[in-house]
């Protein structure tokens, strides 16, 4: 009788696992051709990273760290296909950039909409750590809104904490969702913390992409401000007159920062920006873009136990 429970309760706790199984077996399937090993250095003895493929013309995003300034870049595909490539622009401030191989690729990975994204949600790691080709890990989404410091001591706003295993040689390789779109693109890992890696999430890697294929740079406006996303309570986004769940909360004011010199405080919630709904740190990003340099710009505001104020803050070039 006890055999027959032990089979009774198992049963579903297989039909649980082989539809997790096949749920990322699937995602990798889509995915997983349009990865790249990428090698930097003279003949191809450099350093090694991953890429992905936004464009069947040849169009991978890596890491800015993973080519940095590199002479040569190599790229291999999945079915073996190996192309020189060029750099065609880097952002250091996101630690994403865009390269072009010399050959048509013929394969392509959608990117998502990462504002979608809630943790908890599977997420698929794919790249070549420590030197082996195509891995394939899993996790979930641990938070999602974080900052950390890129390599030139910039804060990366909009970045993804995951579990999924990530390791040297992953880094500009896909972080990817369930329905096989890409929501992040893998950059580091917290050295000596347990299963704690992060990835740029794959509406800022977007943001970042068009301004490289328009300027061969990104153009950014300065406020001063560190941020985080954070819940907005329903009865303040009535009160606002915006329709979201989800809004940025100023964490961090540089000293006489436009910001701090328009009137915003540590702890105010941004809920919109000339007009047009603040959900998360990767809308202030966008919005913060070139053509709002030295341009008077309407902040909608929250401040911390007052009334919902309009403040208006003058962007600078980025410094």
């Amino acid at each position: 009788m006890g055999h027959i429970d032990r089979e009774f309760h198992t049963a579903p706790d297989r039909q649980l696992l082989d539809a997790y199984s096949q749920t990322i077996s699937h995602a990798v399937e889509l995915i997983g051709p349009s990865v790249a090993q990428i090698t930097v250095g003279a003949n191809g003895r450099g350093g090694q990273g991953s890429g992905f493929v936004i464009s069947p013309d040849g169009l991978i995003v890596t890491n800015n760290h993973v080519v940095a300034d590199a002479k040569s870049v190599r790229v291999r595909m999945q079915d073996g296909v190996a192309s020189e490539a060029r750099v065609l622009g880097r952002d250091p401030d996101t630690d994403i950039a865009l390269i072009r191989t010399d050959t048509s690729l013929g394969v392509a990975a959608p990117l998502g909409n990462s504002k979608n994204l809630k943790r908890g949600q599977i997420a698929v790691a794919i790249g070549n750590p420590l030197g082996f080709e195509w891995t394939v890990t899993a996790g979930v989404i641990s938070a999602l809104g974080r900052s950390m410091r890129a390599q030139n001591g910039r804060l990366i706003d909009d970045v993804i904490q995951t579990d999924a295993a990530l390791n040297p040689g992953n880094s500009g390789g896909p972080l990817i969702s369930s329905a096989g779109e890409v929501i992040g693109v893998n950059t580091a890992v917290i050295r000596g913390a347990q299963g704690i890696a992060f990835a740029v999430a794959s509406n800022t890697a977007n943001y970042v992409i068009s301004e490289i294929l328009r300027f061969g740079h990104v153009r950014r406006a300065y406020i001063g401000v560190a941020a985080d996303t954070v819940a907005l309570p329903r009865h303040i986004a009535v009160r606002a007159g915006v329709i979201a769940q989800t809004s940025v909360r100023i964490r961090r004011l540089e000293p006489d920062g436009p910001a701090e010199r328009a009137g915003l405080q540590e702890g105010d919630l941004v809920l919109s920006i000339d007009d047009q709904p603040v959900e998360g740190v990767d809308d202030l990003i966008r919005l913060m873009n070139g053509d709002r340099i030295n341009k008077p710009t309407e902040f909608l505001v929250l401040p911390v136990g007052n009334v919902i104020a309009k403040r208006v803050v003058t962007p600078s070039a980025r410094p």
